[in-house]
């Protein structure tokens, strides 16, 4: 069964930091890419990091350039966002993402970002 689940996420004040971790399971995971989306209230789902299935290659949405940073280790089928200096507009639900023959999504982690 080919699963992703996130975790990591919760309530943390402006200029604070989150790690999300997604582990996988029922694939074999250093075949293929890995991205995080997140849906803000009201908002539809961007895309906000990708890594190639090796590591090799990051793309980040200008928003979270310089401040967010996607990881993986294989050997873990784990998946990371590193989220530094955290504003209250990166609040939103985190969810990891996977093309396995079709689009594969965890259930999404809730980050909010408030004083």
């Amino acid at each position: 069964q080919v699963q992703l689940v996130e975790s990591g996420g919760g309530l943390v004040q402006p200029g604070g930091s989150l790690r999300l971790s997604c582990v996988a399971s029922g694939f074999t995971f250093s075949s293929y890419p890995m991205k995080w989306y997140r849906q803000a209230p009201g908002k539809e789902r961007e895309l906000v990091a990708s890594i190639s299935n090796y590591g090799g290659s990051t793309n980040y949405v200008g928003s979270v350039k310089g401040r967010f940073t996607i990881s993986r280790d294989n050997a873990k089928s784990t998946v990371y966002l590193q989220m530094n200096s955290l504003k209250p507009e990166d609040t939103a639900v985190y969810y990891c993402n996977a093309n396995v023959r079709r689009q594969i999504w965890g259930q999404g982690t809730l980050v909010t970002v408030s004083s």
